[in-house]
């Protein structure tokens, strides 16, 4: 099934999940998804090594392993920046086999070590490579409030629009905490002519370092309410926990009061914490 058919039905609910890291077993993974069966997501994302981690196969092995035990579609990313044309042409290859055919195209992050092919410099680039090459359905990341490597927000959009322009169906936001910001972006992507789905990204905070690592590593800014909660739990593990699933139930609620087209939970693998959100805000869910 395509994903971008579901927005003309209801208000996509979708999952993340990554393969582990190498000193650790693929079946962490699989347990995770074997927590996740019943939650029923709309598609559960799979994030794909953009060169240097070796964790490639391994998601195409837990993007299959969603299609055939969960029953839910998979999503893989797929990034660029350290790829040949060939070898994302073997990738869309095995894709072909295991019969997966939604795709998240993005450039991927530069890594300091591994000098880039260049043959992809924007995900746009890729996006137009993979269009000539199948019939996939291909997703585009998109950043509420800028790519942190953009000169500003307008060069943001203008290169959003390239990315839709070259066959992007649909939209994943990078995570943030403020929904203002995200409202903010619908509306400049809508005045540029950006008219597809958008889904907001939204990341449950269940401890300090993991606010710190990714802000540093997206740029998402943190709203004076947000900090607060940090600040009143860090030093208690259970409470952050709670409060920081607290935080993204009523980050939820209120985006899909305002009509947002899709949510897609970076579950960080925490099947725990994906399931108390899920059981929170399932009923909120519209069929169109």
């Amino acid at each position: 099934m395509k994903i971008r058919e579901l927005f003309d039905q209801k208000t996509v609910f979708s999952f993340e999940v990554f393969p582990p890291k190498k000193t650790s077993s693929i079946d962490t993974v699989y347990k995770t998804l074997e927590e996740l069966e019943g939650l029923t997501p709309d598609f559960i994302s799979v994030t794909f090594s953009a060169g240097g981690s070796g964790n490639s196969a391994l998601a195409l092995d837990i993007a299959s392993k969603i299609k055939e035990s969960n029953a839910v579609e998979p999503m893989i990313h797929l990034p660029c920046i350290n790829y040949s044309r060939a070898e994302i042409s073997e990738v869309l290859a095995e894709l072909d086999k295991r019969g997966i055919e939604n795709i998240l195209a993005l450039r991927g992050d530069i890594n300091p070590d591994i000098p880039p092919k260049k043959e992809f410099r924007y995900a746009s680039d890729l996006v137009s490579f993979i269009r000539e090459r199948g019939d996939y359905d291909i997703a585009g990341a998109c950043y509420p409030e800028g790519h942190i490597e953009a000169e500003d927000m307008v060069a943001d959009i203008h290169n959003l629009k390239r990315k839709v322009e070259a066959g992007a169906s649909h939209l994943i936001s990078q995570l943030f905490f403020d929904n203002d910001a995200f409202y903010r972006f619908q509306e400049k992507a809508q005045i540029a002519g950006i008219d597809v789905p958008i889904e907001a990204g939204i990341m449950p905070v269940t401890n300090k370092s993991q606010i710190e690592r990714m802000v540093s590593m997206c740029g998402a800014s943190l709203p004076a309410k947000f900090v607060k909660v940090m600040q009143k739990y860090e030093n208690n593990p259970e409470a952050l926990r709670d409060a920081g699933i607290a935080y993204a139930i009523n980050q939820i609620v209120d985006l899909i009061a305002n009509g947002v087209d899709g949510i897609h939970l970076y579950t960080m693998n925490n099947a725990y914490v994906a399931r108390r959100i899920t059981e929170a805000v399932s009923s909120l869910i519209e069929r169109k």
